[in-house]
């Protein structure tokens, strides 16, 4: 028979199989279910049902039950395949009683859609935890990797000062060790704030205004030879000051970083604040989102410059700066800018509520002065 040889598909993972005897219990459970239903419902309420038909389908049901009792152990396990086959046939054969018993008028047809939601919320669940494992294993080896670079980086540092003093002369190498002794230095503020990220010391209890805010995350990124122009927006009310959130920072200046990588010329960026929330918008005048991944900004491994370019990475710099600001209680939004002149366009916006709750210090980035 079809169902018997569905169930000899070849084995996986006993762990991830579905037990079999417990799929017949519900199963009889199931059935007399619908049993009773059927009975209270034609004989009881005195409903017209076609009786005979309904029954033979709930009979059909427990003859697979029994089928199933006798030809398999109690331990037996199930393959994703038939596993699938005999929960397809279990719908099919609800929509049969559904269908005989006034269709989606019947209060039981919820039994339908219920799975169907479960299924969905349980497919979010997993992809927020498939990214917070994602980002915890990055946390650890960010630590890792600020403890083993801390060593050599510093004798590069040091060789490169003793370089620079003793060629700073040279017209063929005086510039380009100026630059390496510039970017150890670099490297080694980076390693910093890698390890400031999870600290809980002076800098989470001072605080800073939001123009402050805007300086520190533009500052790192004004070497590069792309002007970065501020632009303030809307300020209804005081400006926020709040806590010096070391992730915020961390997140928002790596937007910085990749609009200037992109960017042509300029990017700019704006702040606004009113009675309902602060917003900041990153703007550059590079090419923009490619169309085929914009909806995938900010998952692992989901680069918006291709591997071959220059600089190609895996996008965790984006997924990590999107993490960050969503811990704090952010929206970001990533698009193509319509203007001329523009390319990519990200926003990240904080609910006012938000800012107004100093007691939610992981959802908190401001409160009002």
């Amino acid at each position: 028979m079809a169902m018997i040889n569905i169930l000899r598909a070849p084995d996986f993972q006993q762990s991830q199989r579905l037990r079999l005897n417990t799929l017949i219990r519900l199963r009889w459970l199931a059935i007399v279910g619908q049993s009773l239903a059927v009975i209270v419902v034609a004989y009881g309420l005195k409903f017209p049902l076609p009786v005979s038909p309904c029954f033979a389908l709930i009979a059909c049901s427990a003859w697979m039950n029994l089928l199933l009792t006798f030809r398999y152990p109690a331990a037996h396990r199930l393959t994703p395949l038939p596993a699938f086959a005999i929960l397809t046939i279990d719908s099919l054969q609800l929509a049969g009683l559904l269908y005989l018993t006034g269709g989606l008028t019947n209060p039981f047809s919820v039994l339908v859609t219920v799975p169907v939601v479960i299924a969905n919320a349980l497919a979010a669940t997993e992809l927020v935890l498939q990214r917070e494992q994602h980002l915890s294993a990055l946390d650890g080896l960010a630590a890792a990797a600020a403890h083993e670079l801390g060593t050599p980086l510093a004798t590069i540092t040091l060789v490169a000062k003793e370089m620079e003093k003793a060629l700073r002369n040279d017209p063929k190498y005086g510039e380009d060790v100026t630059l390496l002794r510039s970017q150890s230095e670099r490297c080694r503020e980076i390693l910093m704030r890698l390890t400031s990220l999870s600290s809980e010391g002076e800098a989470h209890l001072s605080r800073m205004p939001l123009t402050s805010l805007v300086e520190e995350m533009t500052a790192p990124h004004r070497d590069f030879g792309i002007s970065i122009k501020l632009r303030p927006g809307e300020r209804i009310g005081p400006e926020p000051v709040g806590r010096r959130n070391p992730g915020v920072i961390y997140g928002l200046g790596n937007l910085v970083e990749n609009a200037v990588d992109f960017a042509r010329k300029s990017v700019t960026v704006r702040w606004s604040w009113n009675e309902a929330a602060v917003t900041f918008s990153i703007t550059d005048d590079g090419p923009g989102f490619p169309p085929e991944i914009i909806d995938r900004i900010g998952e692992p491994y989901m680069s918006t410059r291709q591997g071959t370019e220059a600089g190609g990475g895996l996008g965790l710099g984006l997924f990590i700066a999107k993490t960050l600001l969503e811990r704090s209680g952010a929206t970001l939004d990533f698009r193509n800018s319509n203007e001329p002149g523009e390319g990519a366009v990200v926003q990240i916006s904080w609910p006012r509520s938000v800012f107004l709750n100093p007691e939610s210090a992981s959802a908190t980035m401001f409160d009002t002065a």
